[in-house]
């Protein structure tokens, strides 16, 4: 599959040209890991959706997996030591004339769902839904990294249904599945880069396979999972109560 053989080569190649002690973190566990899984990811993830995409999709997928994960990437880098989480977190500081990371990050995938939305369907009121689906999947995918794998299982599984309508979804499920053993292994991470990129590759797939009853289905269900983010997290890494 192309998506996992990009990925792997990818992550091998991050490893080798990084510099020691650069684009690393410390994960849920105190151990340190690398994020080269998150570039790599999401160069994959593209690399996927050129091939196995329609042409009308193809620019829809690459936008929406690309300005994820660079944005996601940006957090990573540049909100590392910001204690703050959540959209509302983020909004306060905005209004407070501060604009994060976090919020960089937000209106910059929201923007790209939006335009990959308008890109694979025609109707405004089925646009506007296909961004909320994009980007909702792209924040959701990110909420459940909370773990080792968790991310890449959460986009195999979201992805599974999407096969059954076309090719699209192999592309994120193929990086997913390119770095999941090193992340269970707590030998690297995804970090906001990967996960967002998967995430919104993912809703891409979801978007062109479906029509107006299932994209206000989708997009009521990551509405409310993104109201109820901290319930999501906590269950991810088998906190909840």
């Amino acid at each position: 599959m192309i998506s996992a053989g990009v990925t792997r080569g990818a992550l091998g190649l991050l490893r080798r040209v990084k510099p020691d002690g650069v684009g690393e973190r410390k994960n849920y566990a105190g151990r340190t890991v690398d994020l080269c899984a998150g570039p790599a990811a999401t160069v994959g993830a593209a690399a996927g959706a050129l091939v196995a995409a329609e042409p009308g999709a193809r620019g829809a997928a690459v936008l929406a997996t690309l300005v994820a994960g660079a944005c996601g990437g940006y957090d990573d880098v540049a909100g590392a030591g910001d204690p703050r989480r959540g959209f509302r977190a983020h909004l306060g500081a905005l209004r407070d004339g501060e604009l994060t990371s976090g919020a960089v990050k937000l209106f910059g995938i929201s923007a790209a769902g939006l335009v990959a939305g308008g890109l694979l369907k025609e109707r405004f009121v089925d646009k506007a839904l296909a961004g909320v689906v994009i980007a909702g999947t792209a924040h959701l995918v990110n909420l459940v990294d909370v773990r080792p794998g968790r991310a890449a299982q959460v986009t195999l599984a979201l992805g599974v249904p999407g096969l059954l309508r076309g090719p699209l979804a192999a592309a994120p499920m193929g990086a997913a599945a390119a770095v999941l053993p090193d992340d269970l292994a707590e030998r690297g991470m995804l970090g906001d880069a990967g996960a967002h990129a998967l995430g919104a590759a993912v809703g891409v797939a979801i978007v062109a396979g479906n029509g107006r009853p299932g994209l206000v289905a989708h997009a009521a269900g990551l509405v409310a999972a993104t109201v109820y983010g901290d319930r999501v997290s906590a269950l991810a890494q088998g906190s909840l109560t």
